[in-house]
């Protein structure tokens, strides 16, 4: 053992020279490369799900408005249904009232 502590004090250390060499650059760059491309990679996907969730809520809206307007002109169609079939009841001489049942002799208004 005393023949390594009498090396180990001939050589001296000089953290000055000591660095981790071209292997230790390139490893440390290689490294750093990759991280930057995976935070590149990570933000694209990102906005891919972002854009999908916009577009999504898009479909979604626009759907709803079409149904909504397909209500409506059913109601409307509806309501035009009902008032040619009162026109047509009119001109029969068949007056229909608000159910659209006949009216008996007593439920008509008096004449002027």
């Amino acid at each position: 053992m005393p023949a390594l502590t009498l090396l180990a004090e001939d050589e001296e250390f000089d953290p000055n020279t000591v660095t981790p060499g071209i292997w230790g650059f390139v490893l440390t760059f290689v490294v750093m490369l990759i991280v930057v491309l995976l935070v590149i990679d990570m933000v694209r996907r990102i906005r891919r799900v972002n854009y999908r969730a916009e577009v999504r809520e898009q479909l979604e809206a626009e759907q709803l408005e079409a149904e909504q307007l397909e209500a409506e002109q059913l109601e409307a169609e509806q309501l035009e249904a009902d008032v040619r079939d009162a026109e047509i009841g009119e001109a029969d001489g068949q007056a229909t009232d608000a159910a659209g049942d006949v009216p008996t002799e007593g439920d008509e208004p008096p004449a002027r």
